[in-house]
């Protein structure tokens, strides 16, 4: 990819420390929480822009993988392995350190796994998933894998609802933070908000900086092809099937990273995040930034999930998303962020 390409990582990079100095001189750091969480969510639509986008197919189920990053290291994280400390397997974990021991705030002791071994698994897991029901779900087309990948949505939905290790419908709470690096911890104390909030941005800059190698790759173009037209990339050869199910499984990693991410910023996570209603958010916020257009899923996901964390929608949040949604397939189906949809917003502007 040529250096050019990169421009626009460089001014968003810029604009993102702009923001942060705007908010220091203006005292509303508080925004700076609202901004954290939308970037992790912008990373999920930007999953879920390359399955839609590029590989042509629509997924209803994002929330579902989300919640399967989110849920794993929830649990992983909150399990108490103080009394299996001894046996060989976990000693060998404490050893190397990969286990973590810490005092709650009633002053007791504790010992659980690092945030980067469910994290792995996390990912892990998620692919594993995304690639058992891609194989079969995305030989399917049209509505129909829209109500399969939608299915396997509710199907999430349900079991962290109804099982009792994920916290049934009180979800999971007192999920410690996430240290990264030294220095670096993904958490919910105030004392580190902002640099919470670059590190957020930057595994969306990391995400933006994959996926514009992969589009811009033979992959990319093969991708492109499958979008335009699956039986005339098929007969030159694409594997079509096969390229399907690898977006796919992207999309489903990225979906949940988020939701392991965001999960150690919150302290917890509930069965809301899985919610058939998130998951139509981020088609939403696919739909309305294009398809196959990556810089405005982003733009689009920054400022929408903004103000729906901010509460401008209030209790008509999920109903706002619905709606945008269907006036974007109606009127706008390409996304906002298309020359043919700039130019008929300008007439409709102008009154013609």
């Amino acid at each position: 990819m040529k250096l050019k390409k990169y421009y626009p990582i460089v001014l968003l990079a810029g604009v993102l420390v702009l923001i942060q100095l705007l908010t220091l001189i203006t005292g509303t750091a508080y925004y700076l929480t609202q901004l954290t969480m939308a970037a992790y969510y912008v990373v999920v639509a930007l999953g879920l822009s390359m399955v839609m986008g590029y590989a042509g197919q629509i997924s209803l189920g994002q929330a579902g993988f989300f919640a399967i990053g989110g849920y794993t290291t929830a649990v992983l994280t909150t399990f108490d392995l103080t009394d299996k400390i001894s046996r060989p397997f976990f000693a060998f974990l404490d050893k190397i350190g990969l286990l973590v021991h810490k005092v709650t705030l009633y002053g007791d002791s504790i010992v659980h796994l690092s945030p980067w071994i469910s994290f792995i698994l996390a990912l892990v897991l998620a692919g594993v998933v995304a690639y058992s029901i891609g194989v079969p779900v995305l030989r399917l087309k049209g509505h129909y894998l829209g109500m399969a990948t939608m299915g396997f949505g509710i199907i999430i939905y349900r079991i962290v609802l109804g099982t009792h290790i994920f916290g049934e419908a009180d979800g999971i709470s007192n999920v410690p933070a996430f240290p990264i690096l030294p220095g670096i911890t993904i958490g919910g104390d105030f004392s580190i908000r902002i640099i919470n909030y670059y590190t957020a941005w930057f595994f969306v800059i990391l995400a933006m900086v994959l996926l514009l190698n992969l589009i811009n790759s033979r992959t990319g173009r093969a991708l492109r092809s499958l979008h335009g037209g699956e039986d005339a990339a098929d007969a030159m050869g694409v594997n079509t099937a096969q390229y399907k199910v690898k977006v796919f499984v992207i999309g489903a990693v990225f979906a949940a990273a988020a939701g392991v991410f965001i999960t150690h910023y919150n302290g917890g996570i509930g069965p809301s995040e899985s919610s058939v209603a998130k998951s139509v958010r981020y088609v939403a916020i696919v739909a309305v930034g294009g398809m196959a257009n990556l810089w405005g899923v982003l733009i689009m996901g920054l400022f929408l999930n903004f103000l729906s964390l901010r509460g401008l929608f209030g209790v008509y949040d999920d109903a706002v998303f619905g709606i945008i949604l269907v006036i974007i397939m109606m009127f706008f189906p390409d996304g906002l962020f298309q020359p043919a949809s700039l130019n008929r917003i300008k007439r409709i502007l102008r009154g013609k």
